[in-house]
C-alpha cells in the first residue's frame, strides 16, 4: 500500500508506508523479500551477513513461548562475498528500499561487510550490534560504548549510504548507547533486538535450545521495546525504527506515538502471515482518517507532547 498519508522518509530512505520487514524473518533471498514487499512492507531488511560464512547452531534453534518465539539461530549466512549476488538480484526486482543487515567480530569486519553490501546495491545497512546469542559479536559490541563508537565510526568512514544501528535491550542503559551511536554518526536506530531468554523441557529436564540461551521476540517484548523507544526519543534526535512485538495497527500507532518514525515487523509474520503488513497499513490509514491527520508523520512522538 502506498498513499500520501503513509509516506515516510527515514534516514534519507523513502518508504511508501512506515512498515519494514525485520532482520531474521524471511530476509534470505530476493524472491522472498519481493513477496514480502508485495504484501505491503515499505522496506525490507535482510538476514544478518558477515565477512565469512557461518553455519549457525544445530537444531533445535527455535522454540515457541506462550507469548512469542525464542530463537538461537547462530547467525547462519553464506558470507558477504557469496551474498553479493543475492543483494544485486534483490535490488533489481524490489520497488522498496533494501536494507542489508551486517555483523562482525571487529570494527574492520563490520566496515568491510557494510562496504561490500553498499557497493552491491543496498540502499542502507543495519548494524547488528545486538544479537544476544553469539559470542564476541552482537550485544557484546553493542553493549560496550567504546566498541560501539568504533564500529559506527569505521562503517561511516567507509560508505556514504545510510547506517542504521540495531540496539540491544540487554544492557544497563540503552539511552546512553543510543546517544553513543548517534554521536558516532548513525543515521537511524532500530529499537530493539530480542530479549535474552530460554526454555526448559520438563520431560528431558534439559534446555530446549542447543545453544541453551536465545532471544525472545513477539508480543511479550512489546512493552519493553515501547519503553525503550520512548526513553531514547526523549534524549536522542536520531530517527528510530521501532521493533518488538508489533502485530497490528494499534501496536504500530503506539510505537509512532512513542517516537518511532517507522516500525519493523518479524515474529508476527511467522505467527500470522505476511499479509500482516497490509492489515497494519489499512488500519493505520483508517486511524489517520478518523482522527483527521494529514500524514502518519504527525503521530511521531506525539505522546511526548500530549
Amino acid at each position: 500500500m502506498n498513499n500520501n498519508l503513509l509516506n515516510v522518509n527515514i534516514a534519507g530512505l523513502q518508504l511508501g508506508n512506515p512498515t519494514a520487514l525485520a532482520s531474521g524473518i524471511l530476509g534470505y533471498t530476493g524472491d522472498i523479500m519481493q513477496a514480502v514487499a508485495e504484501n505491503g512492507a515499505g522496506a525490507v531488511v535482510t538476514k544478518s551477513v558477515g565477512v565469512n560464512p557461518r553455519m549457525g547452531y544445530a537444531n533445535p534453534t527455535v522454540v515457541q513461548a506462550k507469548s512469542g518465539l525464542i530463537n538461537a539461530m547462530g547467525l547462519p549466512n553464506p558470507g558477504i562475498n557469496e551474498y553479493i549476488e543475492e543483494i544485486k538480484y534483490a535490488k533489481s526486482i524490489l520497488q522498496v528500499p533494501l536494507i542489508v543487515s551486517v555483523y562482525g567480530y571487529s570494527a574492520d569486519e563490520y566496515a568491510l561487510a557494510a562496504k561490500k553490501a553498499a557497493a552491491a546495491g543496498a540502499d542502507a545497512v543495519e548494524l547488528n550490534v545486538s544479537c544476544p546469542h553469539v559470542k564476541y559479536t552482537g550485544s557484546e559490541i553493542g553493549g560496550n560504548p567504546k566498541l560501539l563508537r568504533d564500529v559506527v565510526c569505521k562503517v561511516k568512514a567507509e560508505m556514504n549510504k545510510p547506517v542504521i544501528v540495531k540496539l540491544s535491550p540487554n544492557v544497563t542503559d540503552i539511552v546512553e548507547l543510543a546517544d553513543v551511536a548517534a554521536k558516532a554518526g548513525a543515521d537511524a536506530l532500530t529499537v530493539i533486538n530480542t530479549v535474552r531468554a530460554m526454555a526448559i523441557d520438563v520431560e528431558t529436564t534439559l534446555p530446549v535450545l542447543t545453544n541453551i540461551r536465545g532471544g525472545l521476540s513477539g508480543p511479550a517484548i512489546k512493552p519493553i521495546a515501547l519503553r525503550c523507544v520512548y526513553d531514547i526519543s526523549e534524549c536522542v534526535k536520531t530517527p528510530i525504527m521501532g521493533c518488538g512485538g508489533i502485530t497490528d495497527w494499534r501496536d504500530a500507532v503506539e510505537f509512532l506515538l512513542a517516537g518511532a518514525s517507522a516500525v519493523q515487523i518479524g515474529t508476527a509474520i511467522a505467527m500470522e502471515a505476511p499479509s500482516v503488513f497490509q492489515d497494519i497499513n489499512c488500519g493505520l490509514t483508517d486511524y489517520l482518517k478518523r482522527k483527521g491527520y494529514r500524514s502518519v508523520n504527525e503521530l511521531v512522538g506525539k505522546s511526548h507532547r500530549a
